[in-house]
């Protein structure tokens, strides 16, 4: 059986797996940039510079929840089928 579904729609999901692949993005860079310091012997950031690492875990959870809600969608398309 086909998928009738439109190659140009996405699932419910999908924009919050991209904003959350983002904010992980983000933060993965915020992290190398804030640990070089350390790592090169430099002087190390400020204190609140390691708070921009959490967007890694931010990230994580905002796209986390996209893929739930993607999940939630095609089981009550397939419930619908029935």
């Amino acid at each position: 059986m086909r998928d009738k579904t439109q190659p140009n729609s996405s699932e419910p999901g999908a924009r919050l797996v991209r904003t959350g692949a983002i904010v992980f993005f983000v933060g993965a860079m915020a992290t190398l940039v804030t640990v070089a310091p350390l790592l090169l012997g430099k002087s190390p950031f400020p204190t609140y510079m390691f708070g921009l690492s959490m967007l890694m875990g931010v990230g994580f959870l905002i796209a986390g929840a996209g893929v739930l809600r993607t999940i939630a969608a095609q089981r009550r398309r397939a419930r619908s089928v029935r």
